[in-house]
């Protein structure tokens, strides 16, 4: 069994080098675009099914209430479903599990046992990458039940949004432990916060069938539609703690780093759940 096991993971990876990834991932945006009803209420009521996703805490009724099944994987919450730790907390920017976390150590990050990937490759910017030396970071994954949306970790402008070009593996722990520089080299959104005392950057990772990534502002873009690293705007306004900073299609991942002056709760650990708006880390007090 355990045998099969390995053959069937070694398969699932060589066949993400041989498959046109950006044609399936296009493929299944447009199918999770439908909005004929019945097609798009099957599409939901399997997948609930199937990734046992909690619909008690979606804001309209389910299937019914939204017009595609892309439209409901970024649903939004009922209102107090994900309610925000006490200031000066930083809070964790999306629901998922810790698949890696602790120190920055030399201009790089652990992906998983045996793998480290570089921050300023993952940013695209060496200088910036320079402000988080001796910081911390954490990988947080979002699974296809989980809620898709993405905030803000603290209250601060952003100074930086730009979209960096890349592949669409998935990011699931069976690809995190096969794949070298995994989150470096997919498709990837990167914000940089500047904050009073303090900075933040949070990456969106793209994966394989997650065929967008959008803002509150109307910064999207498709899977594989920019080429290049591109700028992308900003919001009209600073952002509060906890506001929404985007949403993906179908699962992915986030990644956050932090500042030497801002250090990660004790609770915060490989294979922990996270919730939106819980106690993620604390700025040092001297």
């Amino acid at each position: 069994m355990e045998f099969l096991q390995r053959a069937g993971g070694a398969l699932f990876i060589t066949m993400q080098y041989v498959l046109p990834q950006q044609l399936l991932t296009r493929g299944m945006r447009w199918l999770s675009s439908r909005q004929t009803p019945w097609v798009k209420n099957l599409i939901i009521r399997s997948l609930t099914q199937m990734f046992d996703i909690n619909i008690a805490e979606a804001d309209r009724a389910v299937p019914n209430g939204y017009a595609s099944a892309n439209e409901f994987f970024t649903r939004e919450l009922r209102a107090g479903s994900r309610p925000l730790a006490l200031a000066p907390a930083w809070v964790s920017p999306c629901d998922g599990v810790v698949s890696q976390c602790g120190d920055i150590e030399n201009d790089t990050l652990l992906q998983a046992k045996g793998f480290r990937y570089s921050l300023a490759e993952l940013l695209g910017d060496d200088d910036v990458a320079a402000s988080y030396r001796g910081g911390q970071f954490v990988t947080i994954y979002l699974a296809p039940s989980d809620y898709h949306r993405v905030h803000t970790p603290i209250t601060g402008l952003i100074t930086t949004h730009r979209h960096i070009p890349g592949q669409l593996f998935s990011v699931n722990n069976a690809t995190a432990t096969a794949v070298p520089r995994l989150f470096s080299r997919n498709e990837r959104r990167v914000f940089c916060f500047g904050s009073a005392g303090s900075e933040a950057a949070l990456v969106m990772v793209g994966a394989l069938n997650v065929g967008s990534i959008s803002t509150p502002w109307g910064a999207d873009s498709e899977a594989g539609a920019l080429h290049s690293v591109t700028s992308l705007p900003l919001p009209p306004e600073r952002l509060t703690r906890g506001d929404t900073l985007g949403w993906f299609n179908l699962g992915s991942t986030v990644i956050l780093a932090l500042p030497p002056n801002v250090r990660l709760e004790a609770d915060v650990k490989p294979r922990a759940v996270m919730r939106t708006g819980q106690a993620i880390a604390q700025p040092v007090t001297e």
